[in-house]
């Protein structure tokens, strides 16, 4: 081989091990969960393949972050922490009225930014733990399903979480909650099919998710189908635990139906999904 061909190679090859090394550092001290931790460990280990970057995984709430972790982490012979409490800094930076979700209008009735109309008349339902008692129907808070009690198929490919791409105007805030909310209302009831009831976004965190990446040149709907495939992988192979908390909705006012069968409540930093006895 000739010296200085075989120097030059060695040379790249050393500014690649520095690269990753540096990179590998970067994730390290920029970590500031343990799910994070693990996270680096398991790239740094080789075991990244098929997770999103660094930036998208911590987008994510830890319950989730648990979930696309504990395959590669078993590979490698990690554990996974029990995700018992979400930490301060998963919240979403935005405040609650800045990504509330859009509501539902009824006829005849002007919206205010102060009093917005709701849909389905929650204001006759009561909140009692983890039920929603409405005068015509009851509902129950969803837990995470075992696979066997799942419908059929829907844990296999041609299940996707089929949201179409935003193609209106980024700048006009309208047009954008109109988008999210109606991708919003197919989000949870897909979470829904494949058990992961307890796994599910806030509305103010999808909202922040979408201008997150699309800021960052990254398609929003794609990134999610991407995750929603990886979920039904990990909900395919691994158990889940139903629940991650005893935590409950403090009151109706955090709460919004997305369909005659689903009610969301949040208080931004957790989600709780209920769903009638009919479904």
């Amino acid at each position: 081989m000739n010296p200085k061909r075989g120097a030059s190679l060695a040379a790249l090859m050393f500014a690649l091990a520095s690269g990753v090394a540096v990179a590998q550092e970067a994730c390290s001290a920029s970590a500031t969960t343990d799910l994070e931790r693990l996270y680096c460990e398991v790239v740094a280990e080789g075991g990244g393949q098929g997770l999103p970057s660094q930036a998208d995984f911590r987008r994510n709430q830890p319950q989730v972050q648990a979930l696309l972790l504990r395959r590669p982490a078993k590979r490698l012979g990690l554990s996974v922490p029990t995700v018992t409490a979400e930490p301060a800094q998963s919240k979403p930076p935005s405040t609650p009225q800045a990504a509330a979700k859009p509501p539902k209008p009824e006829p005849e009735q002007v919206q205010t930014e102060t009093q917005p109309a709701r849909f389905g008349r929650l204001a006759d339902c009561a909140l009692k733990g983890e039920r929603i008692v409405c005068p015509d129907r009851q509902f129950k808070l969803a837990l995470n399903q075992p696979n066997r009690a799942l419908a059929p198929g829907v844990l296999e490919d041609q299940n996707r979480l089929g949201l179409r791409p935003f193609q209106g105007d980024r700048s006009d805030e309208q047009q954008v909650r109109a988008y999210l909310s109606n991708a919003y209302d197919r989000y949870i009831p897909k979470m829904l099919a494949i058990g992961l009831g307890a796994n599910t976004m806030s509305f103010t965190a999808f909202h922040n998710a979408f201008h997150t990446l699309e800021d960052g040149g990254v398609d929003f709907a794609e990134r999610m189908e991407r995750t929603y495939q990886l979920l039904k992988k990990d909900k395919l192979n691994l158990a889940v635990q139903a629940r991650y908390h005893d935590r409950l909705p403090e009151k109706l006012a955090l709460c919004e139906s997305i369909n005659f069968e689903i009610i969301v409540c949040d208080n931004v930093a957790t989600n709780w999904v209920f769903v009638s006895r009919s479904r």
